[in-house]
């Protein structure tokens, strides 16, 4: 289903004449009213007359996060405080946070994009979506009201935990849509197989929107063998809105980017010099129409790539390809570079590993060490100890293949390592202890 045929199914020709005019009035916006902004412009001579084509975003500055650390708080906002009717911040773990504003025009886009989102899934107003993000600062609770808001939804606002109560709900309301992070996704399937509710039985799921942190497509067979439903990835960050800049359609083959509103780049991570189509690296986002906070080239730090091959659905916007890790996320391991995702997808390839785990890196002798804990089945995990350390070796060699280096891989009980209500914290790095 299409929420907006006009926007994303818009001829190329008239995207691009489009997106060239927003991107002028952001260029300007910025230019006139952000200190950070303006600094850099008058530093470069810049002014949005230097914006003749689409090509020319080549020549303004990226941004990152230390900018807008910099700004705190309201040093990035472009509009005065009085215009501004929602704040959302990260988490600032590591350092101050990062502070977006919202106006009411902000506001409404974001509720447009999230109902492109939730219409991909299939969502219509006859349906009850569960949302399980959280809501509050974290952007995810409230993008996905807004865009069951606007399809006229009934949105059930549990957001993130109480996971016995999740599953009550899921069974007496009847929903339809679920809306949470993968890895909590798993975890209420785990419950819900311990409450007899699964195989499907009582429960009406038929779809949900998963995103927030990177799955693999060996997590979304998981979720979708053990739910039966459709699993489709969303992608957004704070920065630029929140979730809503792209989302899968049921074809699953990449992640179509509302361009009218974010205007993608990739580029090259050690030379910042933009790649063509198809080619892997890290994705930079320019906001075209955010009033309160506006983004130029934010460098995302996620490594994809984008594809515009004509899509089964009719969407014409260019596609994403599913995040395979973070150009500030890979873990250096005796010189060898790794992405978290690259173990996880080596696990999941094998049977009776849950996708449940933990990387540890630790260096106790001078020499860097990774141990990777992976939980049983509760099938496995009753088999003899000799066929248990048979399996462990072969999980060994798949994970060397994968990375190409050794790791030591700890086998542990059936949900004996943590859950998360949120985003799943994969890697413990003891090395900074």
């Amino acid at each position: 289903m299409i929420w907006n045929k006009q926007a994303e199914c818009m001829p190329a020709h008239e995207l691009k004449s489009l997106q060239l005019e927003r991107l002028r009035e952001t260029v300007r916006l910025a230019g006139e009213n952000v200190p950070h902004y303006k600094k850099q412009f008058a530093d470069m001579k810049l002014k949005p007359s230097s914006i003749t084509s689409l090509n020319d975003i080549s020549k303004l500055p990226f941004t990152s996060k230390t900018d807008l650390r910099d700004g705190f708080p309201f040093g990035m906002f472009a509009v005065p405080q009085s215009d501004i009717v929602e704040i959302h911040t990260s988490s600032g773990t590591t350092g101050k946070p990062i502070v977006v504003g919202y106006t009411r025009s902000d506001i409404d886009l974001w509720g447009e994009v999230m109902a492109r989102c939730l219409s991909m899934a299939g969502t219509t107003r006859d349906d009850i979506i569960q949302n399980g993000y959280g809501y509050g600062l974290f952007t995810g609770g409230l993008g996905v009201h807004y865009g069951a808001q606007k399809i006229g939804a009934t949105v059930v606002p549990i957001s993130a935990g109480n996971t016995k109560r999740q599953i009550e709900i899921m069974r007496d309301l009847g929903t339809t849509i679920i809306t949470c992070t993968p890895s909590y996704a798993l975890y209420l399937a785990e419950s819900a197989e311990e409450e007899g509710l699964l195989p499907r039985k009582k429960i009406k799921l038929r779809a949900g929107c998963f995103g927030a942190e990177m799955w693999t497509e060996k997590m979304r067979d998981e979720i979708e063998s053990r739910f039966k439903i459709m699993a489709l990835n969303i992608y957004g960050l704070t920065e630029l809105i929140g979730p809503g800049v792209a989302n899968e359609c049921e074809h699953k083959n990449g992640l179509h980017i509302f361009e009218d509103y974010f205007y993608p780049e990739v580029i090259s991570p050690e030379t910042l010099q933009t790649l063509p189509e198809g080619e892997t690296g890290e994705l930079v986002l320019t906001t075209l129409s955010r009033v309160g906070t506006p983004m130029i080239r934010f460098r995302t730090r996620d490594i994809t790539s984008l594809h515009r091959e004509p899509c089964k659905c009719g969407r014409t916007v260019v596609r994403m390809a599913r995040i395979t890790g973070r150009s500030d996320d890979m873990i250096k391991v005796r010189g060898v570079l790794i992405f978290p995702s690259q173990i996880e997808r080596a696990l999941l390839e094998i049977k009776d590993v849950e996708p449940q785990y933990q990387i540890v890196i630790t260096r106790p002798h001078h020499l860097d060490e990774l141990e990777v804990q992976v939980e049983l089945s509760k099938k496995m995990f009753s088999d003899e100890i000799r066929h248990i350390e048979e399996f462990r070796r072969k999980i060994e060699d798949n994970i060397e293949r994968t990375i190409n280096l050794r790791v030591k891989v700890s086998l542990v009980e059936p949900k004996s390592l943590p859950r998360s209500e949120g985003k799943a914290k994969r890697v413990i790095d003891k090395r900074e202890i």
